[in-house]
């Protein structure tokens, strides 16, 4: 075979042809929610969805053989609303599987990733957005993981009572005493831990306790891209110690410098009228007025492959992945517009000099380790204790 894009495209496809892409996190679940009303009769998924980054024949030609449904609540929602809203989110995907029987089937593990691939379909993996999910109560935790969840983001863009989000003030400090209960039951469990979206703080405390290698499902690098939702270069050494795997997001504002730039840009103008920056609705208003004089930037592939390159560079071959998140942002890389442009980033890769080997263990050979390894801590850690019981009342009295 010939060198050149062409070539090192062809190799990627037949690459993801013999070995599973497993992708951290999409949120098409939650964009079904949206515009179809959970619905599954009001979109057909087997045929092209202009509305959307994923369906299966998208998910088909991009080589995906793996894909972590994000089964989301927003962090608005507390207590019974949450707890109600992560249970629908996982029923629309519990109904999609069956739904598409021949397509997708659901896994719960390693094996079952590889044994769905060997059939010629996409395992679908479940991952719980956020710790708001369990109501601070663990029970409700192994009840989803007994529903398919197999990793939780601990927060998303808001804090929980026992962790601090990346994105709003501190209050914990990192993790409370209910927080690191939360975190060994879910290692006892075999439940991934994800570290995207919380705090550095959070995430340092979760390292310092950890049995099982964790994961950032959905984040890029800080060193390239200074963003709070990112992974600092100390956190990528020490994710390498856990034996841990960063899946890279395609993100813009994460992935881009000019993106970065561009809405902090937009949260200065805001700022200076007086509008709060967290307002949606404002936010997209003001958007419209500040791009006829400050064109929005674009970011490119060629972006997302330098924080793959980073992470690999810091943390280790071993220890790098992806989770683009698609369809849980309203922007994406130029060449990254889909689940179809996955052959595209592992050419790029390719060009740089990747190997076929390495390239294997970023699309699936890491996050499949993880998960073994996890549930192997889970049957050492379970056959040590029994499941919690323990109350935030209890553990973090103030």
């Amino acid at each position: 075979m010939g060198s050149g894009p062409a070539a090192a495209l062809a190799t990627a496809r037949d690459l993801l042809r013999h070995h599973p892409l497993v992708d951290g996190h999409n949120d098409l679940p939650w964009e079904i929610r949206q515009q179809f009303g959970r619905d599954l009769r009001r979109v057909d998924l087997a045929a092209p969805v202009s509305q959307t980054h994923t369906d299966l024949p998208r998910l088909r030609r991009g080589g995906v053989g793996a894909q972590f449904w994000s089964v989301y609540a927003p962090g608005t929602l507390q207590g019974d609303a949450a707890v109600a809203t992560t249970l629908e989110q996982i029923d629309l995907v519990h109904r999609m599987v069956h739904r598409y029987a021949d397509d997708l089937e659901l896994a719960l593990g390693a094996d079952d990733v590889e044994h769905a691939f060997s059939r010629g379909r996409i395992a679908s993996l479940l991952g719980a957005e956020g710790g708001h999910a369990i109501a601070n109560s663990t029970g409700v935790l192994r009840m989803l993981h007994r529903l398919g969840v197999r990793y939780m983001t601990l927060t998303h863009n808001v804090n929980v009572p026992w962790a601090d989000s990346a994105t709003d003030d501190p209050v914990v400090g990192g993790l409370s005493a209910f927080g690191r209960e939360v975190v060994r039951e879910m290692q006892r469990l075999g439940m991934l831990v994800d570290l995207s979206h919380v705090a550095a703080t959070t995430a340092r405390d979760v390292l310092g306790i950890a049995e099982a290698p964790v994961v950032f499902s959905h984040s890029g690098a800080r060193a390239v891209c200074d963003h709070p939702r990112n992974v600092p270069d100390d956190l990528l050494r020490r994710l390498a110690a856990n034996g841990g795997v960063c899946m890279v997001t395609f993100v813009p504002d994460f992935v881009s410098p000019r993106c970065r730039a561009w809405t902090l840009g937009l949260r200065a103008e805001m700022e200076r009228r007086g509008l709060d920056p967290k307002d949606a609705g404002l936010r997209a208003a003001t958007a419209a007025e500040h791009v006829a004089d400050h064109p929005r930037p674009r970011a490119v592939l060629a972006e997302v492959a330098d924080h793959v390159e980073h992470v690999r560079r810091v943390a280790g071959i071993d220890h790098v992945g992806i989770g683009g998140d698609f369809d849980g942002s309203d922007d994406v890389p130029d060449g990254l517009e889909d689940v179809a442009c996955y052959p595209a980033l592992i050419a790029e890769l390719l060009d740089r000099g990747w190997s076929q080997d390495e390239c294997v263990r970023l699309v699936s050979g890491n996050v499949l380790r993880v998960l073994r390894e996890a549930e192997a801590v889970s049957r050492s850690s379970s056959a040590r204790r029994g499941p919690s019981t323990a109350s935030i009342a209890e553990l973090d009295r103030t």
